[in-house]
């Protein structure tokens, strides 16, 4: 029996709408038909910038769960997604960032049904970061697209800022999981089919939101459970300021190589399960790259 196609579950900040277009594409070009969003906006936005981006919702034939304005706590995306799984029911749930396109090596229908069958109750995937060509945080059109737009993809996020690259990508209802979408404690996907998570944070304006990040979470006017986001913020400001604002895409650690979204890397499997196995958390006795 073919599985029900899981609902997508999403909290959405200030993206640009073109964006949310193409996300909302490439998930329905993948099966998904029911959209759980809540779009969340910190007190900088624009009036006019959260109008144009619910508009767009809307005419994607998309009805938001919720709408808030206010502080960017770093429990605020977990409290918004829990309340939209809740309303979502039964079955199993896709858990995605806005700017996270997820590719696997089959339809969502086998991959979701090979899970079932081995008995796990999450699909678990890795983050491969999408910059330009020469690393400048670059506006993008529409027209031009996602892929040429940011044709590399890398490993920035843990071999760089230090960050967890891993991520729960499919979740039955009932698993509870952690903030950001990294762990799901007491379940472990299977290290063998993990998907490609295509992150496309690295635009123009990541610099100034990252900045915002830190100042507010360390004045206290946004609440952090833990400095790691701040930290991860620091690294990625410090690199661009050392590389005239550009990440360093010929730095062979970061492994950057052209990517597409319509199949999985070259390799993909024995390098995701690898990363997987071994990436662990900084210390904070390590050096600051």
């Amino acid at each position: 029996m073919t599985p029900v196609p899981p609902a997508l579950i999403a909290v959405i900040g200030p993206i640009e709408p073109a964006l949310l277009t193409a996300w909302t594409r490439h998930y329905r070009a993948i099966g998904i038909e029911r959209f759980h969003l809540a779009f969340h906006f910190p007190d900088h936005v624009p009036n006019a910038w959260r109008h144009q981006l619910l508009s767009a919702s809307h005419e994607l034939g998309i009805v938001p769960g919720q709408v808030s304005t206010g502080p960017w706590h770093e429990y605020t995306n977990t409290t918004l997604r829990d309340a939209l799984r809740e309303k979502a029911g039964p079955g199993w749930h896709l858990l995605a960032d806005s700017d996270e396109f997820q590719t696997y090596p089959v339809s969502l229908g086998e991959v979701i049904a090979a899970a079932q069958d081995s008995g796990r109750r999450v699909i678990g995937g890795l983050m491969l970061d999408r910059v330009t060509a020469d690393g400048r945080l670059a506006l993008w059109r529409p027209e031009t697209g996602l892929d040429r737009s940011f044709p590399l993809g890398g490993h920035l996020t843990h071999r760089l800022l230090r960050g967890d690259p891993r991520k729960i990508v499919l979740a039955r209802s009932g698993v509870a999981v952690a903030s950001g979408n990294h762990r799901a404690p007491g379940h472990k996907p299977d290290p063998q089919a993990l998907a490609c998570v295509h992150h496309f944070k690295w635009r123009s304006g990541v610099a100034d939101d990252l900045r915002r990040r830190v100042e507010r979470f360390t004045s206290g006017i946004w609440a952090e459970e833990s400095p790691a986001v701040r930290e991860e913020a620091g690294r990625l400001l410090r690199h661009l300021d050392r590389h005239h604002g550009r990440i360093d895409v010929s730095d062979p650690r970061l492994a950057f190589r052209h990517v597409t979204l319509g199949r999985l890397p070259s390799g993909w499997t024995a390098e995701a399960a690898e990363i997987a196995a071994c990436w662990r958390p900084a210390r904070a006795s390590e050096p600051q790259p």
